[in-house]
């Protein structure tokens, strides 16, 4: 996995992504601890509905960033987004009033919507080789992982020496960070496929993710995760220091065994992934995710919490992989837009709800819902995404003539029939039905 960073371009994005992730989850802690400072018992219905304020950014601009950037100079894009969500950043600090707080993180996240898609439709191009760019999808879920792990541990660190606010300096070192790295390599110029209208541009991963089977099935796992990781994310403040009485440390705290979990799970599915199929191992991280009522103490709390981080990554790690085998390689920067927009589209729904149920019915009933939700996920997971999940599919073409060279791909079969990897493109728009 660690091969590609051999390459001096892909290891400065890799860094880019990196600092830029831990700032982002330092942010993430501080306005956890910022809500509950101006809402105190509120703070879950008013960190829900600015995360449900982020999905909205992330859902928004995300396949329309995606579109653009295979026009504009990606590094001056990547690092002119980098420099906003920094200014952002630098006013976060300054918030005394929760419409404040909906602003800037409407302003922040639609920065980081542009910046994410951009980042992956680069990396193909940085690595053409087809193994690179499946280890840097690896690596880069892993880095995921690591900062789930890693920047809670860092911000209870923190907090020991200085109050919360100052977190959020911690947010604009690593945005202006991110973008050092990237102005430090040259980025491959964008190459387009074949000329779209814009419109077509923006949908096209949408209307190849939802004619695809397997990613249909990911779509409903995606509910799932964003049902586990809304209750965690949303209500851990209020658990901990509203509930249990315990410090902002503790609240770090719980958010590490989360991150320890994910960890776990990211070390652990290499190998896994090797001898078993990527569906069981997302339907299983599904089922680990369904966990039962909240515990009735902290201590309690820590495996609980560490239990679903493990399902949590295990349910996404192989996401990356569904993604490669279901497009072609000019397709794949649309396709990643359409998964980060679909699945930020499930934390939009699960956000809200964590914050506003936990705030109207309690913390238990909140949790059990939220536990319904990842199950008729994954029952709706097992109906759609079929068992089989073949890669190479026979299928007909009695549009094409015996010279188009479509049919040098695969193993033609006469009849106008041929057998070969298939994914939805320009001649294949409609999943082919079982003979």
């Amino acid at each position: 996995m660690l091969e590609v960073l051999s390459n001096r371009t892909y290891r400065h994005l890799f860094g880019a992504q990196i600092i830029a992730l831990i700032g982002t989850e330092l942010a993430t802690v501080a306005l956890g601890l910022l809500a509950f400072d101006l809402a105190g018992a509120d703070a879950g219905t008013v960190l829900g509905t600015a995360l449900a304020i982020k999905m909205i950014a992330y859902v928004g601009v995300a396949t329309v960033a995606a579109a653009f950037a295979e026009r504009l100079p990606r590094r001056a894009m990547l690092v002119s987004l980098d420099l906003v969500r920094a200014g952002i950043a630098v006013l976060l600090p300054f918030v005394t009033e929760v419409w404040q707080i909906y602003v800037l993180i409407f302003l922040l996240q639609s920065a980081s919507a542009g910046f994410t898609p951009t980042f992956q439709a680069t990396i193909p191009d940085v690595l053409p080789d087809e193994k690179d760019y499946t280890r840097a999808l690896s690596l880069s879920r892993l880095a995921y992982d690591l900062e789930s792990l890693v920047s809670p541990m860092l911000a209870a660190l923190l907090l020991t020496l200085v109050s919360f606010h100052t977190l959020f300096a911690g947010t604009v070192i690593g945005f202006v960070a991110s973008a050092a790295f990237v102005v430090s390599v040259l980025l491959p110029s964008p190459k387009p496929s074949t000329p779209r209208p814009i419109y077509e541009r923006t949908t096209r991963g949408m209307r190849i993710y939802l004619a695809t089977p397997r990613l249909r099935g990911l779509l409903t796992v995606n509910m799932a995760v964003a049902a586990a990781g809304a209750m965690v994310i949303v209500n851990t403040v209020v658990i901990v220091q509203g509930a249990f009485g315990l410090s902002q440390q503790s609240t770090a705290l719980a958010l590490a065994a989360f991150g320890g979990g994910s960890m776990l799970a990211a070390l652990t599915l290499p190998r896994l992934l090797e001898t078993v199929s990527d569906r069981a191992a997302i339907l299983t991280g599904v089922a680990l995710m369904i966990a039962g009522p909240i515990a009735p103490g902290f201590v309690m709390l820590l495996p609980l919490w560490f239990v679903i981080g493990i399902g949590y990554s295990t349910a996404q790690t192989p996401s990356g992989r569904l993604l490669r085998r279901s497009s072609r390689p000019e397709d794949r920067p649309a396709l990643f837009a359409a998964q980060f927009a679909l699945s930020h589209a499930c934390w939009l729904v699960t956000y809200p709800l964590a914050g506003w149920l936990g705030a109207m019915l309690g913390l238990n009933p909140t949790f059990v819902v939220l536990a319904v939700v990842g199950a008729v996920s994954l029952v709706a997971a097992v109906l759609v995404w079929p068992v089989s999940d073949k890669e190479t599919i026979a299928h007909r073409h009695p549009e094409l003539p015996d010279s188009d060279p479509h049919w040098k791909e695969g193993s033609p079969s006469g009849g106008h029939r041929q057998a070969h990897a298939f994914v939805i493109d320009d001649l294949h728009p409609q999943w082919p039905r079982e003979p």
